[in-house]
C-alpha cells in the first residue's frame, strides 16, 4: 500500500504534509429544534469538507494547507480566521471582491439522509468561481498528500476544470486522494454519476460510502465498487456503524468500526478520511489505518457539529494497537477523546 513520500526541505511555496482544496461556508445550527421556519436563531460554525480533513489533521499534528477562495466580507474573514486558527496554512486563500462567501443553514439530524433540513446560499459563490486561472496551482500541489472531494467539481464548469486539471496524471504529482462526499442536492446534472466515476478513477486514494456508491452508480457491495474503480491504488469503502473495507493491489481488508454513543452525526466521514490520511502519513499497517479512520469518526460522532478536537496521538495508537477482541469490545461515547482513564477503563470492562 502507497504511503506518500517523505517531506521536503521547505520551498518557495512550503511543502506541507496535506493540502485540501475546496469550498468552505460558514454554518448556521439552531439554538432549539423544530423546522427552519420555527427556529428563533442560531448559532455560527465553520463547514466544509476539505477545511474539516485540514483542521482535523492540524489539530493531529500534522502539517496542512487550505486552499480556496472566499468573499472580501465579514463571513470570508471569519472562515480564513477560524480555519487558521487550527494551525492551517490559508496562505492560498483567495478573496473574490465581487462574489460572497457561501452559507448555509441546518438542522440537526444526518446530513446523509433525509432526517434534517438545510437550505444552501452557495449559488454564485466565491469558491465556485476557482478555476485553473486563478488558484495557486503550486501551492496546490505543494504537498505530501492533496486532498479533493466530489463537491468541487459540483460547483461549476470552471471547478470542474480545476479539479480534472490537480487529478491529471503528471510527473511528480502528490498522492491524490478524493473522498466521492456525493451531494444530490447540489450536482443535479445528468452527467453527474459519470463524472464522479472518472475523477474516483483519476485518484491514487479513494474514500466511497457503500450506501452513496448505491445511489450515485447503482453498486450494492464492495467487491463491487472495486470493479467499477479499478484504477485508484487505495480505495476504501466505508460501511456505516459496520465498519469500512480498504482494497489495495494485493489484498481486500475489513475492519469493524467501534460501537459509538452518538450525539450528532455530521462530519463523521470527513474525520475518518482525516484519520486514514494520518495513519497513511505516518507509514501504519492498513489494519491501524482503518482503525485511525474510525477512531477520528467517532470523535467527530461524540461532538456536535462539523469539527470536534481529536484523540491524543498516543491515546489513538494505544487504542489502535488492542487485539480484536480488545477491538470488538471498544465502546466510545461523548468525552471520550478527552477522558483518557475513562476510555482505558470501557476497553477493560466492556
Amino acid at each position: 500500500m502507497t504511503t506518500p513520500g517523505p517531506c521536503n526541505a521547505l520551498d518557495a511555496v512550503g511543502t506541507v504534509d496535506v493540502v485540501s482544496l475546496g469550498e468552505s461556508m460558514v454554518t448556521f445550527l439552531p439554538t432549539t429544534p423544530g423546522r427552519l421556519a420555527d427556529v428563533p436563531s442560531f448559532d455560527r460554525a465553520i463547514g466544509g469538507a476539505e477545511s474539516n480533513v485540514a483542521c482535523t489533521l492540524a489539530a493531529a499534528g500534522h502539517t496542512a494547507r487550505w486552499v480556496s477562495r472566499v468573499g472580501s466580507d465579514g463571513f470570508g474573514d471569519h472562515l480564513v480566521e477560524a480555519i487558521g486558527s487550527y494551525g492551517v496554512d490559508v496562505g492560498a486563500v483567495h478573496r473574490d471582491p465581487d462574489r460572497p462567501t457561501g452559507i448555509y443553514f441546518r438542522t440537526a439530524g444526518d446530513r446523509a439522509t433525509d432526517a434534517h433540513e438545510v437550505a444552501y446560499y452557495r449559488a454564485g459563490s466565491a469558491a465556485s468561481a476557482m478555476s485553473v486561472a486563478n488558484t495557486d496551482l503550486a501551492a496546490a500541489r505543494a504537498g505530501r498528500v492533496l486532498h479533493l472531494s466530489g463537491i468541487t467539481p459540483m460547483l461549476s464548469d470552471d471547478c470542474l476544470a480545476l479539479v480534472r486539471e490537480l487529478t491529471a496524471p503528471r510527473a511528480e504529482r502528490p498522492l491524490v486522494s478524493f473522498d466521492v462526499n456525493h451531494r444530490p442536492t447540489v450536482w443535479r446534472k445528468a452527467d453527474g454519476p459519470s463524472v464522479l466515476l472518472e475523477l474516483a478513477g483519476r485518484a491514487d486514494l479513494v474514500f466511497v460510502g457503500e450506501d452513496e456508491a448505491e445511489e450515485v452508480w447503482a453498486l450494492r457491495d464492495p467487491e463491487a465498487i472495486r470493479a467499477a474503480l479499478p484504477g485508484p491504488e487505495v480505495l476504501v469503502v466505508k460501511q456505516g456503524g459496520r465498519g469500512a473495507t480498504v482494497f489495495d493491489r494485493q489484498d481486500a481488508t475489513f475492519v469493524p468500526a467501534p460501537t459509538v454513543d452518538v450525539v450528532a452525526a455530521v462530519g463523521a466521514g470527513d474525520a475518518f478520511a482525516a484519520g486514514f490520511l494520518s495513519a497513511t502519513l505516518r507509514g501504519l499497517p492498513v489494519r491501524d489505518r482503518l482503525r485511525h479512520g474510525h477512531l477520528m469518526a467517532a470523535a467527530a460522532l461524540t461532538a456536535p457539529g462539523d469539527l470536534a478536537p481529536p484523540p491524543a496521538r498516543a491515546h489513538a495508537d494505544r487504542l489502535a494497537a488492542l487485539d480484536d477482541e480488545a477491538w470488538g469490545r471498544l465502546r466510545l461515547g461523548p468525552g471520550w477523546t478527552k477522558d483518557v482513564a475513562r476510555a482505558d477503563e470501557e476497553v477493560r470492562t466492556s
